[in-house]
């Protein structure tokens, strides 16, 4: 465990030479980017290769395959109905990246990829650009009338400014919410993993009261575990309330 806490989120090139690079700055093969394809991968594999038709009696690994499968449409389906499900593989392409990110971190030595404000970022632009592209093409220039809400016309000098800015700032709610909540729970269990480390290298009884941050970094991790499902599911649930305003407008007011 390393003294400094923020160690664990130094994004570091894996080989010295750069793959290429873009308007001179050079561009390496990363930590980051090695974890994110085992991510992919390691996810992809799982739900191809633990679903097989015609079994009868499916084992774990199928039961929580088609529990997610379950999970994230029927949270598409509540949150934007029918007309929602069409982006079934995208929301949950997205659940599954983030939550399997959140998993990946806690693993003693990897890298948490969902700590970085530019992952994070990323995907919510991402979102956003979907609901900007799927409302202008179900809507046309209508999609416009989202930042127009049912309010007398004098107020809409007003509340017309507060929409466009509430919109134009979702990426960076959505995103510093998941960053922040990685960053703060990773930095917690290496603040009390070098209490540990400290106390039991420093002897006598100092070594018996390092059993006093192990259970709390025990304790930690299980809520790490639970903050690392809830912050893929809020993500996603944000991502499909998102898309149900760009579907249905003014519904949602």
């Amino acid at each position: 465990m390393a003294m400094n806490p923020m160690e664990q989120f130094a994004i570091k090139p894996l080989v010295s030479a750069p793959l290429f690079q873009i308007a001179g700055h050079p561009i390496y093969f990363t930590n980051q980017a090695l974890l994110m394809i085992i991510v992919v991968v390691a996810s992809s594999l799982f739900l191809t290769l633990a679903v097989k038709p015609g079994r009868l009696v499916p084992t774990r690994g199928q039961s929580m395959a088609e529990l997610s499968y379950e999970f994230v449409a029927n949270m598409i389906h509540s949150a934007t109905g029918e007309d929602g499900l069409k982006f079934f593989p995208f929301v949950f392409s997205i659940f599954m990246f983030v939550l399997c990110s959140n998993f990946f971190g806690l693993i003693p030595g990897s890298f948490t990829v969902t700590s970085q404000i530019a992952v994070t970022f990323s995907l919510a632009c991402l979102v956003l650009g979907l609901v900007v592209v799927t409302g202008f093409i179900k809507h046309g220039i209508g999609f416009l009338k989202l930042f127009v809400p049912a309010a007398p016309w004098y107020l809409l000098i007003l509340l017309v400014p507060i929409e466009v800015i509430s919109f134009l700032t979702r990426p960076v709610s959505l995103s510093v919410r998941l960053f922040a909540n990685m960053l703060a729970g990773h930095t917690m269990l290496a603040v009390f993993g070098g209490f540990v480390v400290s106390l039991g290298a420093a002897g006598g009884i100092f070594t018996g009261l390092a059993i006093a941050p192990m259970l709390l970094i025990i304790a930690i991790m299980l809520l790490e575990l639970l903050v690392a499902f809830l912050q893929a599911y809020v993500f996603a649930i944000l991502t499909c309330i998102y898309l149900n305003e760009a579907l249905h407008l003014h519904d949602h007011h």
